[in-house]
């Protein structure tokens, strides 16, 4: 759920189209004539950038060197990693940022689809994409929506290759 990364993505367009960039991981199906214009093309968006992100050969790098036990569950992991790094480009351990200002204003504008409505108001209360500049938030984070998924908790697991991977997880972010 890499909120940060589609909100950077999607700065350049309307409050609609940050929004379905937004809660694009919320949303099932490939109808979406029930949603305005531009929110529907805002999930269109993420959705081709989650497709781009997802057939990368720094991304399919990154997922080859994850254990092979926790490799089905990487790439939720890495969603987090990237705001991470993200997160630390943008300077957000120091600063404000406009845009995730932004981004809480519009999450917080519309009700979010039922698969993200416990999350967002958490998101935007606790400052999630503010402290994603902290790694230890982001394994937090990460160990968080592990504990959403039924049974033993796989993504916390991978807690410990990130962090002995940490420098090539960013250098893969840089190429990515």
């Amino acid at each position: 759920m890499n909120f940060l990364a589609h909100a950077w993505l999607a700065r350049g367009g309307s409050d609609d189209f940050l929004y379905g960039n937004l809660i694009a991981d919320g949303v099932k199906g490939s109808d979406l004539s029930a949603w305005p214009s531009d929110v529907a093309a805002g999930i269109r968006h993420h959705r081709r950038v989650d497709a781009f992100v997802d057939s990368h050969p720094a991304v399919h790098k990154a997922l080859r060197r994850a254990p092979s036990r926790g490799r089905r569950y990487a790439g939720i992991a890495l969603d987090l990693v990237w705001d991470h790094f993200v997160a630390k480009e943008l300077g957000l351990d120091s600063t404000q940022s406009q845009l995730v200002l932004r981004s809480y204003h519009v999450l917080g504008r519309h009700s979010a689809p039922a698969r993200l409505s416990r999350m967002v108001p958490a998101l935007i209360a606790q400052d999630w994409l503010h402290r994603y500049a902290d790694y230890n938030f982001t394994c937090r984070a990460i160990d968080g929506i592990g504990q959403r998924l039924s049974g033993p908790n796989r993504v916390a697991a991978l807690l410990p290759w990130l962090r002995h991977d940490y420098p090539r997880l960013e250098q893969d972010f840089r190429q990515l």
